[in-house]
């Protein structure tokens, strides 16, 4: 368990879900994560910060009724200044949707997408400095960009971000690791056509369960569904689900 203090620039920092139906996907994962809720900048309308325990783990907003945008789970990554971040962003091929805008008190914000349409967030941290504890079940532990091939979308983060990149050596896993000051902190896995047709490039953020056999069920049970069952992966016993409005997230049992 580790808490939380300001990121160092290129570090997942935040994680943040906007959704039509703020009340519903609320109660969704109190049940499942055993998240607490309450109120936080409403710059962009509605919006709640997750607490487990009395500290921040996680953000929820809701969409404009207009707005058709996709449902999904966004890794924000830290920045020291996010107006010379963003203009890095477009600079090296990106797209810069939202800001850079303050979030009233709490930090200065944008949001992004990488060369291959796969969206992030961009935080600058004031009074807050993103995810208050790490490691315990229901908090955000890794994010995993799922895209076509690492090569160029790599370049893009080492050169926004610094962050230090290290490729697994092998002929048919294309996977990189993305490093702050020696640190894993991300990751890219080349799929190839598996990306999913109607996604495209994105970003995947993995919560930390402590069974998910039975947390699969549960999310079956709530309204959820599972998209892959558990299974062994690299980094501990894993599964692939989606929360009612369709935001694709994975759980993990992390190894010790």
């Amino acid at each position: 368990m580790t808490e939380a203090t300001r990121r160092a620039p290129g570090t997942p920092c935040w994680v943040s879900l906007m959704v039509h139906g703020l009340e519903a996907t609320q109660n969704f994962y109190a049940q499942l994560f055993g998240w607490e809720f309450r109120p936080g900048p409403q710059q962009l309308g509605p919006y709640v910060r997750a607490l487990l325990d009395g500290r921040e783990v996680a953000g929820i907003g809701q969409l404009p009724p207009d707005r058709h945008l996709p449902v999904a789970w966004t890794p924000y990554l830290a920045s020291d200044d996010a107006d010379k971040t963003t203009e890095a962003i477009r600079a090296c091929g990106g797209t810069v949707a939202v800001g850079p805008l303050d979030a009233g008190e709490a930090g200065r914000m944008a949001i992004c997408s990488d060369p291959t349409g796969a969206v992030f967030g961009v935080w600058q941290a004031a009074e807050h400095t993103g995810t208050a504890v790490a490691g315990l079940p229901g908090t955000p532990v890794w994010n995993e960009l799922l895209t076509h091939d690492t090569s160029m979308v790599s370049t893009f983060y080492e050169t926004v971000f610094g962050h230090e990149a290290e490729a697994v050596v092998s002929a048919d896993f294309d996977y990189v690791t993305l490093h702050v000051k020696g640190r894993p902190v991300a990751a890219l896995h080349g799929v190839g056509q598996a990306v999913p047709h109607d996604r495209g490039a994105h970003w995947m953020t993995y919560f930390e369960v402590t069974d998910p056999d039975a947390t699969v069920t549960l999310v079956e049970e709530l309204g959820g569904q599972v998209l892959k069952p558990p299974r062994e992966g690299t980094g501990g016993r894993v599964a692939t689900v989606a929360d009612p409005e369709g935001a694709v997230f994975t759980i993990v049992r992390s190894l010790p």
